[in-house]
């Protein structure tokens, strides 16, 4: 095998076995028309057997050893070289191979700092950006890369945002909860500006279309400050502690909603993010987190169930307070995960039980808005993939692969895994 390029094999589809967990209706067979039958037999074996396809998939081993971590990104897979007490590190691009099949290829190769672990490789900006953290101080660093050509361009403290005009934010916070956010140019690691963060200050982020445009600081003493993302410039703020300016709380930014979980977290505040003008309080005790459920609010306690609310009024609409966990919102329907039941899908609006898509492990997906994959162990050790399709209230199963250990990413069709040999592949799906 050349350097640079790396092994693809054909392999054909193996689901004849398998069944997605919504039955398909099949339609009644036809009776008393045997001249027909024959008819479509006699066709059948005229026909050359290349006419029938046969599904196959693509897989393509990437040489990565077995202790190293691989990444799927945009267009190309990233391997990050396991640490070592001595010697280079690296980080490598490999291209994803062609819908025909004709294999990878390196794209380039990056010396890595020595900076703990590296935590996530990502496409952003049109750069490579790999995330490391520090032990002890627990300090994120980010390295931006060349996509094109590998060249490291900066190395800079921080966790990277993109922000809505294509900016992009590092928010660097220490072991006490101090830090900064700070604006850089992508393509220099230029600082454009930069706002320090108290203390326990809690940073959290306003989104559109993915992409920060606004952040929310809950500074201690009470008061919540609005930035702009694009200038850092302070928008507006208000004091939500006038009383006791030594009490925990915790904000969230939730569409244009900040919600606020005063002392003692028996209560939900709304307060409209454009004025900080506070619309709402609901009773709603223990809240671990905030999700945005279509048109309602989704807030899941930390004893588990659901409190779904209305953002205008803070109404509860509906409520579940049995063990199920929300796992993942998708066009006004819910995905909860049932301890001992698998996943079922449940109406956003109503709560009502649209279907039960039984059990699987989701697989981790890369980029916002992929599809949601699960997994699950079928015949002979072989891995289930399907796609849990929840406004077609159905899983898909996509294909059915051997020998697989986990550590995977899905981009469908593309696939990412280690295998029980300890090697890495790469699969495109086919069905």
């Amino acid at each position: 095998m050349t350097e640079g390029r790396l092994l693809s094999i054909i392999e054909l589809g193996e689901v004849r076995d398998e069944a997605a967990s919504t039955p398909t209706v099949r339609r009644p067979r036809a009776a008393g028309r045997p001249l027909r039958s024959v008819a479509v037999l006699v066709l059948a074996l005229v026909l050359p057997a290349a006419a029938t396809p046969v599904p196959q998939r693509v897989v393509s081993v990437v040489p990565a050893v077995r202790t190293s971590t691989a990444y799927l990104g945009g267009d190309s897979v990233f391997v990050v070289d396991p640490p070592a007490p001595e010697g280079d590190r690296y980080l490598t691009a490999y291209a994803q191979p062609s819908p025909t099949g004709a294999g990878v290829r390196r794209r380039w190769q990056a010396p890595l700092a020595r900076l703990g672990d590296y935590l996530d490789v990502r496409v952003e900006q049109g750069l490579v950006l790999a995330m490391a953290v520090d032990a002890p101080g627990r300090v994120f660093r980010t390295i931006a890369f060349d996509i094109g050509s590998g060249e490291r361009r900066w190395q800079l403290p921080g966790a990277p945002q993109p922000t809505a005009d294509d900016g992009l934010l590092l928010t660097d916070v220490r072991d006490d909860g101090s830090g900064a956010l700070n604006r850089i140019e992508p393509d220099t690691g230029r600082m454009l500006w930069s706002v320090p963060i108290p203390p326990a200050a809690n940073p959290s982020y306003h989104l559109r279309e993915g992409r920060v445009d606004g952040f929310v600081l809950l500074l201690p003493t009470g008061e919540v400050q609005v930035h702009d993302a694009g200038t850092g410039r302070l928008l507006r703020s208000v004091d939500t502690l006038p009383g006791d300016r030594e009490a925990y709380q915790r904000a969230q930014v939730v569409e244009d909603l900040l919600l606020l979980v005063p002392p003692g977290s028996t209560r939900l505040v709304g307060y409209r993010l454009t004025e900080l003008e506070p619309l709402w309080t609901a009773e709603v005790p223990l809240i671990s987190h905030v999700v945005g459920c279509a048109d309602l609010l989704c807030a899941v306690p930390q004893t588990g169930g659901l409190q779904v609310l209305d953002p205008a009024t803070g109404v509860v609409r509906w409520s579940d307070s049995g063990p199920d966990n929300l796992a993942d919102v998708r066009h006004g329907q819910l995905l909860m995960a049932r301890p001992g039941r698998g996943y079922e899908v449940w109406d956003a609006a109503t709560g009502q039980v649209r279907t039960e898509l039984g059990g699987w492990s989701l697989m981790q997906v890369v980029g916002p808005g992929g599809p949601l994959v699960g997994t699950r162990s079928g015949d002979d050790g072989r891995m289930v993939v399907a796609e849990l399709d929840l406004v077609a209230h159905r899983a898909r199963i996509v294909d059915v692969l051997p020998a697989i250990a986990g550590s995977c990413q899905a981009s469908l069709p593309m696939l990412l895994c280690q295998r029980l040999d300890g090697t890495t592949a790469l699969w495109r799906l086919t069905r």
